[in-house]
This record gives structure tokens, sequence and C-alpha cells, in this order.
């Protein structure tokens, strides 16, 4: 809590000293215009800072307006970051050719003195204008990120990426040792605007073979009917030991404007009916054993679950977990991962992994083999990939599909290959 803090903090403090600068930069290149001049015009501007370091806030500390505000807020605050950072860019060079011309200056007078005090250089630099055509090219460059962004985006949508993880549990049963599983999540089919790359999207899954494939929740954005041009192609998802599913926040339909409530039990009710007509073994609350050989793990999947009061808690881990204290190994499907650390790390300690998605990554970051970064970390503290506490793991999924954003911008969407190790991770001290 207080590195997020702090770094919230520093965000700010970065915010306000760019857009000091910003400002100076802004009036520099249009110095005929008085309006920009005016103290109205730096009122009007400092009130448009202040706002954005009030988005900053809110997405970083106000839960109370929600989790996808929250994720806009900051996405808003960060992109335009980068718009001023390409501009301070263009301010800072001419910063650097005024304080030539003013050396020049200096040496073509250095009989006077040879170190003028700070004030008069710093008046001696003001006196230098800026340059106009610099400036202004700096604003125009400004813009290429916005329409960088928007270029990329639409091509992100379906741009699939498989990721190889080993997972290693030391009580894995031998029989299980290397067996491959799957995992993808947030298909979110009511945003999908092309079949032929969403096919290719799970032809990439089918051609990896895997033993068992897992959907961790969010099949449509709210209506079972968004299936309805889809539901054929995400029947193929087959694998010789079942897909399991779960149900994500977007799957009760509560976000929708029903005329009834019956009308919402039966789009709720038609979205169940897509998981058995998928052959999607749906978990709602409940498990099942995994058999190899004569050795078994569990299979545990909750219904919607959210440490967040905006997102439906459904879930019954109780139910769940009923008659498995047998099994040697206990793998869990929950759609929002804040339901691993409010509440299966400190009452379910027999929980060897969860396997969680809902964050999206927020669409939006960097994300490279060794390190990853998106504003949605300052609302999820697990956001993305795996982590680890003691002897109980996490994996995030960043998604299948997309949702709000039409698109994606470096956080692509996501397959995850799983390779099941029996023993110790022989990158983790012997605990």
């Amino acid at each position: 809590m207080i590195f997020k803090a702090l770094s919230i903090l520093f965000w700010i403090i970065i915010e306000l000293l760019a857009d000091r600068y910003v400002l100076q930069g802004i009036r520099g290149a249009f110095k005929k215009w008085r309006l920009l001049q005016s103290k109205a015009f730096a009122i009007f501007y400092w009130t448009i800072s202040a706002l954005t370091v009030a988005a900053l806030l809110t997405g970083g500390y106000i839960t109370m307006a929600g989790t996808g505000v929250r994720a806009a807020c900051l996405l808003i605050t960060f992109i335009l970051l980068i718009c001023k950072f390409t501009f301070i860019l263009f301010i800072f060079a001419d910063d650097i050719r005024r304080k030539i011309v003013l050396k020049k200056k200096k040496a073509a007078t250095a009989a006077a003195t040879k170190t003028p005090d700070t004030a008069a250089t710093a008046t001696t630099i003001d006196a230098i204008p800026r340059s106009e055509f610099l400036l202004k090219a700096g604003l125009l460059a400004a813009a290429v990120p916005l329409a960088a962004i928007k270029k990329a985006m639409p091509k992100g949508s379906y741009d699939y990426h498989v990721l190889y993880k080993t997972m290693y549990l030391p009580n894995l049963p031998r029989a299980f040792d290397g067996l491959r599983l799957g995992q993808i999540s947030d298909i979110h089919s009511g945003s999908f605007y092309n079949k032929k790359a969403v096919l290719g999207g799970v032809e990439m899954l089918l051609k990896e073979k895997t033993d068992l494939i897992f959907f961790t929740g969010d099949l449509v954005n709210g209506e079972a009917s968004e299936m309805t041009d889809y539901q054929d192609i995400f029947t193929k998802v087959k694998a010789p030991l079942g897909v399991f599913s779960t149900l994500g926040n977007h799957d009760y339909g509560d976000y929708g404007d029903w005329d009834s409530p019956i009308n919402k039990k039966k789009n709720h009710d038609d979205l169940i009916a897509t998981h058995k007509n998928m052959g999607w073994d749906l978990l709602r609350n409940e498990n099942r054993r995994l058999k190899i050989d004569g050795e078994e793990i569990g299979i545990l999947g909750i219904e919607n679950w959210s440490e967040y009061s905006r997102f439906p808690k459904y879930g019954r881990m109780d139910l769940a977990a009923k008659n498995t204290d047998d099994l040697p190994v206990k793998l869990l499907l929950s759609h929002d991962p804040s339901h691993w650390r409010a509440e299966v790390l400190p009452k379910y300690p027999q929980i060897d992994a969860m396997f969680a998605g809902h964050t999206h990554g927020m669409q939006f970051g960097v994300r490279t083999e060794h390190f990853q970064y998106s504003p949605i970390t300052y609302v999820y503290n697990e956001w993305a990939g795996h982590y680890q506490e003691k002897m109980q793991q996490l994996y995030v999924n960043v998604g299948f599909g997309f949702v709000g954003l039409t698109g994606r911008v470096g956080i692509l969407p996501e397959i995850t290959i799983f390779t099941l190790k029996a023993g110790q991770d022989p990158s983790q001290p012997i605990s």
C-alpha cells in the first residue's frame, strides 16, 4: 500500500511538472495569440491539469467509482502523459538550442564577464526567443501517439499469442506429471466483429493438443444471444480430459436493462445452456475429480467472487471445496483475481493453484517475457501472469477477447499452455 501511494504521488509530481513545462511550450509556440498568454487561459489549463490529477487519484484509490471507471481514468491519464512527454522532448530540444545560442552570445561578449550570475543568465535565456517552428512541430508530434494507439488497437484485437508456462506442484500425482493444460478467458463474444480471426485463435489453441482446457469466465458482454454467431466456433474447443468452465461478472446480465426478472433469468439460463451445448463442463460452486491411472486431482470452479463491491459475489468456496480433502492437488477456476488474496489465501490453504482472468491487463500497456506494466496495476495487485505466495499459486490470463476499448495495445490476447510438473520449482527457494 505504501509503495502504491508513493507511486501515485510520484506520478502526480511528474504530471504537474510536465504540465508546467507544456504550458511554457504552448505559449512559446503561439506567442502572438493573446488568449494563450492570458490569465484566463492559465486558469483553464490548470483546471484541466487538476482534473487529470483527480482522474489519476480516482483510478488509484477511489474504489467506489467502480473498476471500469477507475481503469478508464488511468488509461486517459497515461495516454495524456505519453502525448505530453512527446511534446516535452521538443521543448527540451528548444531549451538546448537556446542555451547554445546563449553560449555563442556570451563568447562573443566574453570581454564583459566570464561567469554571469544565475539571475542574469536566466534573464538572458528568456530573452532568446523560442523556435515557433520547433514547438509547433512538437505539438504535431504529440498527436502521433494518439494516432498510433488508434491504429494499433484494432490490429491488437485478434493478435493471439500463445504463452508457455511450467507450473510446479509438489503434491502432483505422478500420473499427472507432464500433463498439458490450456487456458483461455474473457471471450466477450459481443465485441467480436471478425469470425475468421476468432476461428484462427481457436485453431491456435487446438493445435497445442492439450490434455484439458480451462475457460475462466466472461463468455459474453451481457446477453447469451451474443454467442449465436460464435457457438459453432467455440464448440470446436475440445480436449481428451475435458473442457472446464466457470462464469464471470458479465455472464449474469447484471449490466443490462431487462424488461423483467424473468427475462433476465432466461438469459442466464440460455448462457448456461450454451456451455452445455458446446460440451463444456460448467462448474458453479462445485468440483470434479479428474482421474488418470487410479490417481486423482480436483478441479474446482466457483461463480464470480470479487473483492470489489461493484462486482457480484455469487461464488461459494465452501460448496466448491466440499468433499475434496482427500485430493492431493486442487486447481481452482475463479474469474476475478482479487478473490485469491481476499479469500483463497487466508481461508483455503488447500488450494494449490487458482486460474483467473477478468483484468484484460486493461488492454493497454507493455508486456514482454521479463517485464510488464499497465495502469491497471493501480487497481489490481495481481493482474497478469504468474504469482506465488508460499505454496499457493495464481495465474491471471489477460483474455481472449476485448470489451470497452475496441482493441488492444501492448497487452495482446492470450492463450496459455501450462505443463504441470510434480515437485518443487527449481527457481524457487526450498521451503
